[in-house]
């Protein structure tokens, strides 16, 4: 099938690299009216994973949808990594995902094999994840396109968001950085086998082994690292929390090639996107460029970003260490003392 239809040479875009700038999305939402009702815990006014609402004193919707244009060319592989993209967010939230609905958009010439495909990979992932995948919606377009609409559930005492770190939490990381980088790389023949194996393998890995570790510890914040960059989604953090982070570079897993790549200029168009929203409030400190290229390199299906309580930073690490690809402990949230929020060291 990889022979037969090469997917990313139809899209211009690959992955979450296509995503709207943040800074663009802010502008658009920026003076939409939020409906006010108190059972809806978290809306898209926080720029967070997910939307919840309460149903009752037990029980909360998490609702998410994620699409974009094929990172793979094997129409199968294409549709696990969006579908593990899109399940993503639930986990994020600290949610179980439930219920998914088929987002597709097919070019009318695309093989029948290779549509069939594409949606296999994503009811395997999904039946993965402990998802039903439902039915969904298609229509005719000139690049392809796939995804889900997700629904999980969560505990509204329980619910996770992006702007819930406080003062002295300590920031864990649950894969490597440098998708972005070498899937460019990979459209013009310039990443390794080695690396776009591992690359896919980390683009089809579940977040739910994350978030079934995080929700035993006192985590106060969390989000799913994808097409904003640990940068762009590391601000919203910041922002959203009122705290100011503090990053050590040097323990941040960034795939070596990623970084070498990176040196010679090979870089996705999505982290310049990612670059003028979140460069503002950063301090690189000495940080050498090709790195600072790779923490705004837009992430197909990363990790989680947690804040968690330092008490039970190191319990928690212990327990993601063998059950996540990387776990890392990237650095803290502080007291945000004004001017530049997130500082590289």
């Amino acid at each position: 099938m990889e022979n037969e239809v090469k997917l990313t040479k139809l899209a211009k875009c690959a992955g979450c690299g296509a995503k709207v700038g943040a800074g663009v999305l802010a502008q658009l939402l920026g003076d939409m009216k939020v409906r006010r009702d108190p059972n809806l815990l978290v809306g898209f006014d926080k720029s967070d994973d997910a939307s919840v609402y309460k149903v009752t004193d037990d029980l909360a919707l998490v609702q998410t949808v994620d699409f974009f244009p094929p990172i793979h060319d094997d129409p199968y592989t294409f549709g696990q990594i969006a579908a593990t993209n899109a399940l993503s967010d639930v986990y994020a939230m600290g949610g179980e995902p439930k219920l998914a609905l088929n987002i597709m958009a097919v070019p009318k010439d695309m093989p029948a094999e290779a549509v069939h495909e594409i949606l296999r990979g994503g009811y395997d992932k999904a039946y993965e994840a402990g998802a039903i995948i439902t039915g969904g919606h298609s229509i005719l377009d000139d690049e392809p396109k796939y995804g889900l609409a997700v629904t999980g559930f969560v505990h509204p005492d329980k619910v996770l968001t992006n702007s819930g770190a406080k003062p002295g939490d300590v920031l864990l990381l649950t894969k490597p950085l440098g998708i972005g980088v070498l899937t460019t790389a990979a459209k013009v023949g310039m990443a390794s086998a080695e690396s776009m194996a591992r690359a896919v393998e980390l683009m089809t890995t579940l977040n739910r082994a994350a978030r079934d570790a995080m929700v035993k510890y006192r985590v106060h914040a969390c989000t799913d690292v994808t097409g904003f960059s640990l940068m762009g989604h590391g601000l919203e953090m910041a922002q959203g929390s009122d705290v100011e982070l503090r990053l050590d570079v040097g323990a941040i897993d960034l795939m070596p090639e990623a970084v070498e790549l990176a040196r010679i200029g090979i870089l996705p168009e999505g982290m310049y996107r990612n670059r003028s929203f979140a460069e503002p409030y950063v301090d690189p400190g000495d940080t050498e460029l090709c790195r600072q290229d790779v923490l705004y390199d837009p992430q197909t299906a990363g990790g989680l970003l947690i804040a968690v309580d330092p008490a039970d930073a190191e319990p928690l690490l212990a327990e993601l260490q063998g059950a996540v690809p990387s776990a890392q402990r990237i650095g803290t949230a502080e007291p945000y003392r004004g001017g530049k929020r997130i500082f590289l060291r």
